[in-house]
């Protein structure tokens, strides 16, 4: 592709849609060679919450930890994005990341970035934390109030995801193929 890659990251708070949103543009982009879907390795079981990650225990976490592009700990899980997208970024493909707002800073500093910050209501986002059942009600109200500002300079987009999901997943699209066709 003969340039350097754009690394989307995709942030929110939790009950945003972000699985539902990405995994629907991935389903829409699938054989788009312009883009590629990391995919996460995280310290919870596969079957818990509606993304597809790599399901890792805390030490394998630990021992991967260095060979992560990006790696983060956050509601006492481990999060990390494999160090195989940086061929991708080599490639010149716009690499999608579902990831958490704290890294932006340190992902700026190494690669091109974009932030695609999906968010929600906060009414749809207690009903939606409410119905996926992950946590108590006391670590909901703490997710719900959790705000972390993205970093002064960033360059992002910003998507309520309050309506249909095909909305929220045409909106994304746009999104990706603006960045897309902007390199």
């Amino acid at each position: 592709m003969g340039r350097a890659g754009i690394l989307v990251l995709v942030v929110g708070p939790s009950g945003a849609g972000k699985d539902t949103l990405l995994s629907g543009a991935r389903q829409a982009l699938e054989g788009d060679a312009r883009f590629h879907f990391a995919r996460r390795e995280i310290t919870r079981p596969a079957e818990a919450g509606s993304e597809h990650h790599i399901p890792l225990t805390n030490q394998q976490f630990a021992t991967n930890r260095a060979g992560y592009t990006l790696a983060w700990e956050a509601h006492g899980n481990g999060y990390g994005i494999p160090g195989s997208v940086m061929a991708e970024l080599a490639d010149g493909r716009v690499v999608v990341a579902n990831v958490s707002r704290t890294v932006i800073a340190e992902a700026a500093a190494r690669f091109t970035v974009r932030v695609l910050e999906i968010t929600a209501s906060p009414a749809v986002l207690a009903a939606r934390l409410a119905v996926r059942g992950r946590e108590g009600p006391a670590d909901q109200a703490s997710r719900l109030a959790r705000q972390v500002a993205l970093p002064p300079g960033t360059i992002s987009v910003r998507i309520v995801n309050d309506a249909a999901v095909e909305d929220g997943v045409a909106a994304v699209l746009a999104a990706l193929r603006n960045i897309a066709g902007r390199r």
